[in-house]
């Protein structure tokens, strides 16, 4: 999970360790693929804003990982705006799936 500051899309620093740990295990297994759930706003915020915010969260996770050497065709991209039931909406789950 890499939580944003709110109304921010900027990939805080606090996450960049997470996904580079992500990023090596990926390399040494072909079968992972990772699915990012991008969330943003509140029950408030334009379902539109907070669909696109969510979706440029989710962009700059996935260009770090692509930067940091894992395929694109290895990430799905989900940008759910303010449809979440969590505590922290302003956030990127990211889920490794082996296939």
């Amino acid at each position: 999970r890499i939580v944003f500051d709110a109304d921010s899309s900027k990939l805080p620093q606090s996450g960049r360790d997470a996904l580079l740990d992500i990023s090596r295990k990926m390399s040494d297994r072909d079968t992972l693929r990772l699915q990012l759930l991008a969330y943003a706003g509140t029950a408030d915020t334009s379902a539109s804003a907070a669909r696109r915010l969510s979706l440029s969260r989710a962009l700059a996770v996935r260009s770090f990982l692509i930067e940091n050497g894992v395929r694109s065709t290895r990430i799905d991209v989900r940008a759910l705006g303010n449809k979440s039931t969590d505590a922290i909406s302003e956030r990127v789950e990211i889920t490794v799936i082996e296939r």
